[in-house]
């Protein structure tokens, strides 16, 4: 079966995901899990569960070290590496505020980890993922194995926000998944509700509002747990049910269409971008076309993709000097 592997398996976002991945992971599976401190605790909690999974753990270092060793140990086997580790936002940081810490712990983690597991998929939820996924490509690239089909930016908690979103205002006539484009931050992130039946039956001024909430819907949480976290848990169940989505097309049981951050080859004016995407047995099977969207929702593209033109070409500044 395959091995699942949480990078910064012992934090607030890191936890709940491990024991969301521990409760759904395929029989016969082995959930591996990472970080500088912790994991041996979660490793032994999770391994209570009876559930027919085999758990791994190693624990690194405080303060952590450049290609650790107990890192490149659990990395060996693994079929997808989910990476979590780094600072959570506080009040009044944007994800880019982020990126001085988090952009060297994202290069770290994907060089230490690709030296072992050259041929994993790498799902990022490290933020700013706008930037993150490229300094993982850079990093890949350097070691010669750069599969474009196999990087991710997990962008799945703004389609989460967005269908409970206009779920909330269409109750009981609700819709399954609301597309979402661009990137995942701020401005960034685009969702396209004029692509569903159900929204429109709500007047455009309602619809702007909803948009605007999504795109501050990650400020909204850190706000209102007041400078004692950020989106920890709806983070979780976003990164296992994109972790999970990866295992079913990993294991050939399904080819499921998602919306995630991506090397878009040449489909898209920017190098990366949140588009939809068939998963396959080898990571992205397919890039599909974003589809007809609203004059508004074009504008608010247009916004989004030199935004992330800005956060990539940061990402890949960072990468090739330290490269």
């Amino acid at each position: 079966m395959v091995n699942v592997c949480v990078v910064g398996a012992a934090g607030g976002i890191g936890q709940p995901l491990s024991l969301l991945l521990a409760l759904n992971l395929p029989y016969g599976s082995t959930l591996s899990l990472y970080d500088v401190a912790g994991a041996a605790g979660v490793a032994a909690d999770l391994s209570h569960i009876d559930r027919n999974i085999t758990v791994r753990y190693a624990n690194g270092k405080l303060p952590s070290i450049p290609s650790d060793p107990e890192m490149k140990k659990i990395a060996a086997g693994v079929d997808i590496f989910v990476v979590v580790a780094g600072v959570p936002r506080k009040p009044g940081m944007s994800r880019d505020d982020l990126f001085n810490v988090n952009a060297g712990i994202v290069f770290d983690v994907v060089k230490t980890c690709a030296e072992v597991s050259p041929k994993a998929i790498f799902a990022i939820v490290t933020n700013p993922v706008n930037a993150t996924v490229p300094i993982a490509a850079e990093v890949l690239k350097k070691l010669g194995i750069y599969d474009k089909n196999k990087l991710f930016g997990v962008s799945t908690l703004d389609v989460l926000r967005a269908t409970r979103f206009i779920n909330s205002e269409r109750s009981p006539v609700t819709v399954n998944s609301v597309p979402v484009v661009g990137g995942h931050s701020d401005v960034t992130i685009v969702p396209l509700f004029s692509q569903l039946n159900a929204a429109k039956a709500i007047a455009d001024t309602r619809i702007a509002q909803l948009t605007t909430r999504v795109q501050d819907a990650g400020t909204e949480v850190v706000k209102a747990k007041a400078g004692k976290g950020s989106a920890t848990l709806s983070m979780a169940a976003a990164g296992a049910r994109f972790a999970l989505w990866l295992v079913d097309a990993l294991t050939g049981n399904s080819n499921p269409t998602v919306y995630t951050y991506v090397d878009t080859d040449g489909t898209q004016e920017t190098q990366f971008l949140a588009i939809p995407v068939v998963l396959g047995k080898n990571g992205i099977q397919q890039r599909l076309p974003i589809g007809t969207v609203s004059t508004k929702e074009e504008e608010l593209l247009k916004i989004a993709k030199k935004t992330v033109a800005v956060n990539i070409s940061n990402g890949q500044k960072f990468a090739r000097s330290k490269l």
